[in-house]
């Protein structure tokens, strides 16, 4: 098994040493960047020879990602003909990308072994500033821990994810194009916020912000609460991302509808576990 030093600076980011100084320091940083924006950035996380073990991990289970060409709004959710037109529910965009579902990253995956390593959760957890009671690994059979993979002329248009806080590792980017774009914080937990979400779909809103993130670059993101895209790939190199992902429901599960939208299909646990979350947003 790939051990954690063989793939993340532990040197520069000690997370396998809490309650040392550096890793204090590493927690305050991160800390203020997260009550700033919902966002931060680690810089480096995974070594370059880690990301020369991940990038050829992804490139061996590329041809399992699901491959979905559709149009979605930014809840993955059907139209709502009882809402007007303009609406931010009725307003679709294309979606073009795939995901690597985490039944294709086994105990020996390079990507499974950060996520799965015993200090990664509480360091997230702790970055976020969350309970325990309130933070757990995702419960979904195929998307606790999933590679998003972008080529040419792909994009994923602005959307909340269902998870609460997803934790994103960028392991190769395309020639050209893929930035990351959010508007930080626009909903909570008691309000969808329609009208802000409406001036970003609109263009020109001066909260959204840009990130070009760099292979090895780990982000943690409140991505439930924040509006965010990633642009068009341009090139023939493919974009892949790690995705880690985090909630606040012991045993939530990804929903059924967008299961079947992202991942092509869905297991028993989709339909045992539906409706099983913290709040009552859309999705």
């Amino acid at each position: 098994m790939t051990e954690l030093a063989e793939l993340v600076d532990l040197g520069r980011y000690p997370i396998d040493r809490p309650g040392s100084p550096a890793y204090a320091q590493m927690m305050a940083d991160l800390q203020s960047e997260l009550a700033a924006d919902g966002c931060a950035v680690l810089k480096g996380f995974v070594h370059t020879d880690g990301i020369a073990k991940l990038a050829a991990e992804a490139e061996t289970v590329a041809d399992q990602g699901h491959k979905s060409f559709s149009r979605t709004n930014a809840y993955f959710s059907k139209d709502d003909p009882a809402l007007p037109e303009g609406h931010p529910v009725r307003q679709f965009y294309n979606r073009s990308n795939a995901f690597i579902p985490a039944d294709n990253f086994g105990a020996a995956s390079p990507l499974r072994r950060i996520y799965e390593f015993s200090g990664f959760m509480p360091f997230i957890r702790e970055a976020l500033g969350e309970q325990k009671d309130r933070f757990f690994r995702y419960d979904d059979p195929l998307a606790d821990v999933i590679i998003n993979m972008v080529e040419g002329g792909d994009g994923f248009p602005w959307h909340f994810d269902t998870n609460n806080y997803t934790v994103t590792l960028a392991i190769q980017n395309g020639e050209a194009g893929g930035e990351f774009e959010y508007a930080p914080m626009l909903r909570t937990s008691t309000d969808e916020n329609y009208d802000g979400v409406a001036r970003v779909l609109a263009g020109g809103s001066p909260l959204v912000r840009r990130l070009a993130l760099q292979p090895g670059d780990l982000q943690i993101f409140r991505g439930r609460y924040s509006l965010h895209r990633v642009a068009p790939v341009e090139g023939s190199r493919k974009r892949y991302v790690g995705i880690f992902s985090f909630v606040d429901t012991e045993g939530m599960c990804g929903g059924v509808e967008r299961t079947k939208q992202l991942y092509g299909r869905v297991l028993p646990r989709h339909y045992e576990r539906e409706g099983l979350r913290a709040d009552a947003l859309r999705d």
